[in-house]
């Protein structure tokens, strides 16, 4: 299963300078949660985003078109081509789940392959440089909303929404 997971503002913002231009640790916590023991997928600069680190307790690959990128991390998986993905995707286990991760280009490029949409949506509006990449929806069906609960460590109204592709 090829699922996309992101936090994206009202404006469709996901970035500034290669991290995330809010701090929201529910959202955080939700990502951890359901990546946990499965796979992500991110481009280059995600990962350089987010120190050249691997999660733990994840398979992390990074998809670049450098053949000569080296990640420094022997968790990580390097791999220069969408097809690769496609074929890793189909050999992981059942119940495991491969996730896109980002960046604006690698959501756009997998947007065919999607089975399962996870947005965080939050409500305000900020200043980045990197924006979800327009897409088509009419493919999928909203499922579920569940609005987060906005406190001191969680400042914003957001809310969490489920889209399941439609065939």
């Amino acid at each position: 299963m090829l699922v996309a997971i992101w936090a994206q503002d009202e404006n469709n913002l996901i970035g500034k300078n290669g991290r995330l231009p809010w701090h929201l640790p529910e959202d955080l916590h939700r990502f951890k949660f359901l990546t946990r023991y499965n796979t992500l997928v991110m481009g280059r600069k995600t990962y350089e985003g987010m120190g050249k680190k691997a999660l733990s307790k994840r398979q992390t690959i990074v998809l670049t078109k450098d053949v000569n990128y080296n990640s420094c991390d022997q968790n990580v998986l390097v791999m220069n081509s969408v097809e690769k993905v496609l074929k890793y995707a189909k050999q992981v286990e059942d119940g495991k789940i491969v996730y896109i991760a980002g960046g604006a280009h690698i959501y756009k490029i997998f947007e065919p392959y999607f089975d399962r949409l996870l947005r965080t949506l939050i409500h305000y509006s900020f200043i980045g440089d990197a924006y979800f990449p327009v897409f088509d929806y009419s493919a999928f069906k909203k499922v579920k909303t569940q609005v987060g609960i906005k406190n001191d460590k969680n400042p914003y109204d957001y809310e969490f929404e489920t889209f399941i592709r439609q065939d």
